[in-house]
Order: C-alpha cells, then structure tokens, then sequence
C-alpha cells in the first residue's frame, strides 16, 4: 500500500520498502527567529549575521532541531500517520549538512522494519528517513520508530 494517502494508516497496512515523499517547506528567517524563541536556543550561529559569517558556513544556519521538527511536521501532512500512531517512541538523528535561510526541504520516509505487539494492540513501524535539500543534497537522515494501532477488530 503506498505511504501517499489522505487517511492515517493502520499497523496491517505498513509494508516493508514502501516509500514516500513529502511536499516541500522553504525555510524562513521567521522559522529560525520562532524557533529560537519557543526552545530559548539563541546560539549565535542561528541569530547573528555577524557571528555565522566567521564559521565554516559562512553564514547562518537554521537549528538542527527544527529541521527535525519540520521533518516530523512534513510527515504527517502526508497523511498516513493521521489518527492512527499511538506514540514515537524513538529517533535516531544525523545532521548531515546545514539547512540554511531560503533552503526548501522535503522529507523521504520507507518502512524499515514492521514487528507487532498483538497484547498492547498495535505495533512497531520502523521508517528510515532522509530530509533532502532543493539540490537532492542529504542534510539530516536517520530512522523514526512508532507504535502505530492494529485496525479495529470488526463487530
């Protein structure tokens, strides 16, 4: 069953190698200002100009963290997690590459690895997952793991 869908998936509907891409999100310096302001991650090499214009990008860069919220936002404006994910119980996370002001992101989901847990109900769905630049550049990557409900038993 394809990732692409309107309505959140079930645990039965998770197959291993299906993939989905995401629509894209343009990094604002809005983003990075709110951001900072919501976690209290002032670093100067997101706020000030001057600062990241002395480090090795040259330039300011948006939090790691955000991309990884966005990320997290991107997916379940996709749809298959709607309704239907009891927890994220776990992510592992590599920061690649910056994403800088103006970047605009995707993110790539594939189901990794299913296992179920028919006494809680639900079951586990391993994604491994690729946030990628307007270039096709990699800038952060790792693998998200949910509970995600079993469908309900008909009456």
């Amino acid at each position: 069953m394809a990732l692409n869908t309107l309505h959140g998936l079930f645990f039965e509907d998770f197959i291993i190698g299906d993939k989905a891409t995401s629509t894209t999100r343009t990094i604002t310096e809005s983003d990075i200002v709110m951001f900072a302001g919501l976690s209290g991650d002032y670093n100067e090499l997101h706020t000030s100009e001057a600062y990241a214009a002395k480090t090795m990008f040259g330039k300011r860069i948006a939090h790691g963290m955000l991309g990884l919220s966005i990320a997290s936002g991107l997916a379940f404006q996709m749809g298959f997690l709607v309704g239907t994910v009891d927890a994220f119980r776990s992510v592992e996370w590599e920061f690649s590459a910056p994403i800088f002001i103006g970047d605009t992101i995707r993110l790539e989901a594939e189901v990794a690895e299913i296992k179920a847990f028919p006494r809680l109900g639900n079951g586990r769905v391993v994604f491994k997952v690729a946030v990628k630049n307007q270039s096709d550049q990699v800038v952060q990557r790792g693998t998200w793991s949910l509970l995600v409900r079993n469908k309900p038993k008909s009456a």
